[in-house]
């Protein structure tokens, strides 16, 4: 079974903040963990805080294009510029692009329609943009689904914050599988062990993870670590999905694990 880990960052300063770890996490630090937890490639969202992070991204990928992957980010308060968009994502390993709308003036753009450039650039590429939004913005992001189909979407950890535990952690839960009714629209099971307030195997999230699997299905449902900021280690991660979930075997956990991954961002 081929592992891809659907979300890692990779950074090279000391400006992480506290819920990640606070060293620097580079490629090599990322293969050792890698090979040692029989993970075969890693999709990298350049972390924000590092402002050289999209060039190491592409360095990574082109020092090891069978293991890393990028979807790489911008100022979204730049210009609309769409020869800019098109040698954005023409860089070594550049699959697509994925930005946090965590502030009020970003998430004011997308709901003005401010940033349709870029999701006009990504449908006509036919390429994928990963999204950290809250619910309060799914009413917009099914709306851009809809007008860019060719765009494919992708929803950073369920939803889920990062800050906060079972219950209040999926209270969105409901909201965010109605949009699941969009063929373009994905999520990454990713930093699950986060929003648990239970031990390994975190037996609180497997009932949120069926409710996904059963919405999405096995072709947009990824596995995947965000493994700076999560206490298990890798083979922990991959067990929790390989063993604790008796409803994913078989062809399914096959997709859930990587092939539907890199099917969804184009890695061929």
């Amino acid at each position: 079974m081929q592992i891809v880990d659907a979300q890692i960052h990779l950074w090279t300063n000391d400006k992480a903040p506290p819920h990640h770890r606070q060293a620097p996490f580079l490629m090599d630090d990322a293969l050792r963990g890698m090979d040692a937890a029989g993970v075969d490639k890693a999709i990298n969202c350049p972390a924000i805080w590092d402002s050289e992070s999209n060039a190491y991204a592409v360095t990574a990928a082109r020092l090891h294009p069978d293991r890393f992957a990028t979807l790489g980010w911008f100022n979204l308060l730049r210009k609309p510029d769409q020869k800019f968009l098109d040698d954005f994502v023409a860089q070594p390993g550049m699959l697509g692009l994925r930005f946090i709308l965590a502030t009020k003036e970003n998430q004011d753009l997308f709901a003005a329609g401010k940033l349709d450039w870029i999701w006009e650039g990504a449908d006509r590429l036919g390429i994928p943009v990963g999204f950290m939004l809250p619910v309060s913005m799914y009413e917009h992001l099914a709306a851009v689904a809809t007008r860019y189909p060719r765009m494919r979407v992708l929803i950073d950890h369920l939803g889920v914050s990062p800050f906060l535990k079972i219950p209040e952690a999926t209270a969105h839960i409901d909201a965010m599988l109605l949009l699941a009714a969009h063929p373009n629209i994905a999520v990454k099971a990713t930093g699950m062990p986060s929003m648990a307030p239970d031990a390994y195997p975190f037996a609180s999230t497997h009932s949120v993870l069926q409710r996904v699997f059963e919405a999405f299905g096995p072709r947009r449902l990824f596995w995947g670590t965000d493994i700076t900021r999560v206490s298990p280690s890798w083979r922990e991660c991959i067990q929790l999905f390989s063993e604790k979930l008796p409803w994913l075997t078989g062809d399914d956990l096959e997709l859930v694990m990587g092939v539907a991954v890199r099917d969804w961002v184009g890695w061929s």
